[in-house]
C-alpha cells in the first residue's frame, strides 16, 4: 500500500479549510475588541496569568496569592476549569502588598493600605479629569486678581 504523505501546514496555521463546521456559532465581528487578540494584551484587566505564572513572577507562593484572595483584595478570574487568573493589575497589587508584608505590616492592614492607596489614584485621576474638562477657555477672562 501506498499512501500519500500530505505536508504538516506551518506551524500556526489553521488546518481548517473552508466554513466553519460548528453550527449556531456565531463569528466575532471584525470590529468587535475580541477580534483582535492583541487588544487583550493591553488591556491591564485581562486576566491573563495562571496562579503559577504570577507567583513566579512576584516571587510569591501560590498560598500567598490565595492569601490575598481569601483577604479580598483580589478577586482572580477563572478559567473554564475554575482555575485561578490574575490581570496585570492585580499583579501590582499583589506586588504591593508583599512589599508591605516584607515591611512588617500585618496582612489585614496591607490590604487597608492598598485598598485606601488605590481609592485615592482613582479620586485623583478623575479630579485632574474632571479638571481638564472644565478649564476656562484662554479667551475668556479669568477671576480679577487683586
Amino acid at each position: 500500500m501506498n499512501k500519500e504523505v500530505k505536508p504538516a501546514p506551518a506551524p500556526g496555521a489553521s488546518r481548517r479549510r473552508g466554513p466553519c463546521p460548528l453550527k449556531g456559532v456565531t463569528p466575532i465581528q471584525q470590529d468587535s475588541p475580541d477580534h483582535n487578540p492583541a487588544g487583550k494584551l493591553d488591556d491591564e484587566d485581562y486576566p491573563a496569568y495562571s496562579m503559577g505564572h504570577a507567583a513566579e513572577i512576584l516571587g510569591v507562593t501560590q498560598a500567598f496569592l490565595r492569601s490575598l484572595d481569601a483577604a479580598k483584595l483580589l478577586t482572580p478570574g477563572r478559567s473554564e476549569g475554575g482555575h485561578r487568573r490574575y490581570s496585570r493589575y492585580q499583579l501590582r497589587l499583589a506586588a504591593r502588598a508583599r512589599e508591605l508584608i516584607d515591611q512588617g505590616t500585618a496582612l489585614d492592614s496591607a490590604c487597608r493600605i492598598i485598598i485606601l492607596e488605590d481609592q485615592l489614584a482613582e479620586a485623583r485621576r478623575i479630579n485632574a479629569e474632571l479638571q481638564h474638562t472644565h478649564r476656562p477657555k484662554s479667551d475668556q477672562p479669568g477671576p480679577a486678581s487683586g
